[in-house]
């Protein structure tokens, strides 16, 4: 197995994925390989599934790490053992399309304005006047607030791409603010240790103190804000594929899920029923 465990962590690499994908792959195999008596090399195609289905059913998994875990087994098979036939009759359970929660505008501006911890406010206040996710807020730098084009540069967000999104003139004033008294060096947040930025983690944390503190009791999180943020962009007018770009999604598909959440697209539509002749 370890040597196997060793080609595959290869093969992660060289395929780009993510460290964090590659831990969770990894971790998976080796799950796998404690459940059976015989290599995972040797296995067929009925015995890979009729372990799925035990996972299934003893693990009781989520959709999503279900996923993650039939993604972590076609790619040893695909790519690290060169046996496809294995799995390419076991598919991906369909993702579960939910809408995201929207805090609107006054939610936001309580939000903000409760925290008293200049640091955590500015965070909050350039991840949701950016629509930034968790990860490209805490890895900001200070060199990515870029004043005289009122831009924001996002270095490596998901898929490993770079971007530009909007700076918020309101937020660039907290920020300066916020310098005038950290006086960070290299990264925008800095975190406990020298060198080292905010973790995710606590950012999730400053984002539940806050959230608790204006009293809103809506299911949301700190991507909250990142969806927020591309649905008042809507409903302000903007046009979708700008809201495209500014988030970074690859597909405008992605993007179109906030025209089901954005109140503006809503009362545009009128019911059939006061369509109807008052006379009929």
């Amino acid at each position: 197995m370890d040597a196997l465990r060793e080609q595959m962590m290869k093969d992660l690499q060289l395929k780009g994925i993510t460290p964090k994908t590659q831990k969770k792959y990894l971790r998976e195999i080796g799950i796998m390989a404690d459940y059976f008596d015989k290599p995972l090399e040797d296995l067929g195609e009925k015995e890979v599934k009729d372990y799925l289905v035990h996972m299934l059913q003893t693990r009781k998994l989520s959709r999503g790490t279900y996923r993650c875990y039939v993604a972590g087994i076609k790619f040893l098979y695909k790519i690290t053992l060169n046996r496809e036939e294995v799995v390419e009759k076991i598919h991906y359970p369909k993702a579960k399309k939910t809408l995201p929660v929207v805090l609107d505008l006054t939610e936001i501006k309580t939000m903000l304005s409760v925290m008293e911890n200049l640091k955590h406010r500015a965070l909050l206040t350039i991840t949701y006047s950016a629509g930034l996710r968790v990860s490209e807020a805490a890895t900001l730098k200070v060199t990515d607030i870029d004043s005289k084009r009122m831009m924001v540069r996002v270095q490596q967000g998901k898929g490993r791409k770079d971007r530009y999104t909007i700076l918020s003139q309101t937020a660039l004033e907290l920020l300066r603010q916020y310098w005038r008294q950290y006086r960070p060096k290299e990264w925008l947040f800095e975190g406990h240790k020298e060198g080292t930025h905010l973790c995710y983690t606590s950012i999730r944390n400053i984002f539940i103190e806050a959230k608790e503190r204006a009293g809103i009791t809506k299911p949301a999180s700190v991507h909250t804000l990142r969806h927020s943020f591309a649905t008042h962009l809507i409903e302000a007018g903007t046009s979708l594929h700008h809201v495209q770009l500014l988030l970074g999604h690859r597909s405008p598909t992605t993007t179109t899920v906030y025209l089901h959440v954005s109140k503006m697209n809503l009362a545009q539509v009128c019911s059939p029923l006061d369509s109807i002749p008052e006379e009929l």
